[in-house]
């Protein structure tokens, strides 16, 4: 296999290749599937992909493909930028236009070709974006509350840990906003743990709702070995919004791509009216 810079290359047409590494990028509406990650007998985003990168001849046999996922989003949670890396025999131009057609709920729109041991689990920030119903909340609370959860923190009781899992995570950011309809909050980090933003949001509505409070967080920080659970917010109104790496460059497909913000359309619809 020829090796190429991260990305550099991906816009080119290459001929006459037994096969390559490709990354897809793409986007996938979270409510129409039972989480990212395969399993059997259930309608996965990244099952859906396998499945048709296979019935189009993308590659022949899933364990010479070396599947590999950026980020896996829980059952409900939708995406506007994930990624999958895998070894393809198809040219890099056909690759998109082959597999869209038989796709539904996900739209692949970006590829790069990408050097064998580049691994698409190591990006440089991820984005992730919830929609909190604004009713009548104390926007500017909830907003002083999310800044307790920015910078390095031991987020065991903010997050559900796996097995040999470190804690300890840096957020880097949270921005908070609103429109009309919503409070929107904007995470950006390196790495997220699992549950960790629905935990987050689930503590900030109760600090806002006055049942904790800042102490009480800072505790919760502060003592990881005394479990509490603030609960966990719902998974339809959070959607992966992007994901950065250095020097990798997509082909974007902008047609596809503008299809993608119907996606947050229906997480913003979905949202409105959920209970919290």
């Amino acid at each position: 296999m020829r090796k190429v810079p991260h990305g550099i290359k991906s816009h080119y047409r290459y001929k006459a290749i037994a096969s390559m590494r490709v990354a897809v990028k793409f986007a996938y509406y979270g409510k129409r599937f039972y989480g990212y990650a395969r399993q059997p007998n259930l309608k996965t985003v990244e099952g859906e992909i396998i499945k048709t990168c296979f019935e189009k001849k993308i590659f022949r046999e899933i364990k010479e493909a070396r599947i590999r996922s950026s980020s896996r989003t829980d059952k409900g949670v939708s995406a506007l930028c994930n990624i999958i890396a895998f070894n393809s025999i198809k040219d890099i131009d056909e690759i998109i236009p082959s597999i869209t057609s038989n796709l539904t709920d996900i739209i692949p729109y970006g590829i790069a070709e990408i050097d064998e041991d580049f691994n698409i689990r190591y990006a440089k920030l991820r984005h992730y974006r919830y929609y909190l119903p604004k009713e009548d909340r104390d926007v500017d609370r909830i907003k002083e509350n999310a800044n307790l959860f920015i910078g390095i923190h031991d987020f065991t009781n903010f997050a559900r840990i796996e097995d040999n899992k470190n804690p300890v995570r840096e957020i880097r950011d949270i921005y908070v906003s609103e429109d009309k309809d919503f409070i929107i909050f904007d995470f950006y980090a390196q790495t997220f743990l699992w549950h960790q933003i629905r935990r987050i949001i689930s503590a900030i509505i109760k600090m806002e709702k006055g049942t904790i409070s800042k102490k009480d967080i800072m505790a919760a920080f502060e003592k990881p070995h005394i479990r509490i659970d603030y609960g966990v917010a719902p998974a339809e109104p959070l959607i992966l919004m992007d994901i950065q790496y250095d020097n990798l460059s997509f082909k974007i497909y902008s047609k596809l791509y503008e299809e993608c913000r119907d996606i947050e359309y229906k997480v913003r619809a979905g949202s409105k009216y959920l209970s919290f």
